[in-house]
């Protein structure tokens, strides 16, 4: 569930009653990606509304530690993400306490953009840096069936496809042909 405030990036979206809706269609696991400004304000309404993941901007949180540890308190696995120019060197300290990684391979706020390429590498470096440690390793944007081998290689673990599956003009064979290429 992609949220945005229209100050942390550019584009408005959804809220906590989306979040619930979604929450009651689906048994699978809902991660709400926070991308606002002041996400601690709003922790506990996402959570309440049913997310089992919230996954927050570490170039949001003024304190990223009191932030994951607010959101574990809820009993939701925290996330943390990554934007493209974001130094890994920002979560090495917060990675042991977080469910999740999501590296963005666009800028957020709008689909449609093309896939920045040297985020290959930041996803490559953080699957090396998780070693054995039961993190989620995942990434957002700009993959299509172009990109999702090269993806695919760095050994991440979650691949999320929005217009590169939903700009095609049969989805279903896009889908068979992106899953054609999961490793």
């Amino acid at each position: 569930v992609d949220v945005m405030d229209g100050s942390f990036v550019p584009n408005i979206t959804i809220g906590p009653a989306v979040t619930e809706a979604v929450r009651s269609a689906t048994d699978l696991p809902v991660d709400v990606h926070l991308m606002i400004n002041n996400p601690d304000q709003h922790l506990e309404a996402f959570a309440d509304a049913g997310a089992d993941y919230l996954t927050v901007h570490q170039e949001a949180c003024v304190h990223l530690h009191k932030t994951i540890d607010a959101i574990r308190d809820m009993n939701v696995r925290p996330g943390i993400t990554l934007n493209p120019a974001t130094s890994i060197g920002t979560i090495e300290d917060i990675i042991d306490y977080v469910d999740l990684v999501l590296v963005m391979s666009v800028n957020p706020g709008f689909g449609g953009q093309s896939f920045i390429e040297n985020t290959l590498n930041k996803m490559i470096e953080i699957v090396g840096i998780r070693g054995s440690k039961d993190i989620v390793i995942g990434v957002d944007g700009g993959v299509n069936i172009n990109t999702i081998d090269k993806v695919y290689e760095t050994g991440i673990d979650v691949t999320i496809v929005g217009s590169g599956l939903y700009n095609a003009k049969d989805i279903k064979n896009r889908y068979n042909q992106l899953m054609a290429n999961e490793q």
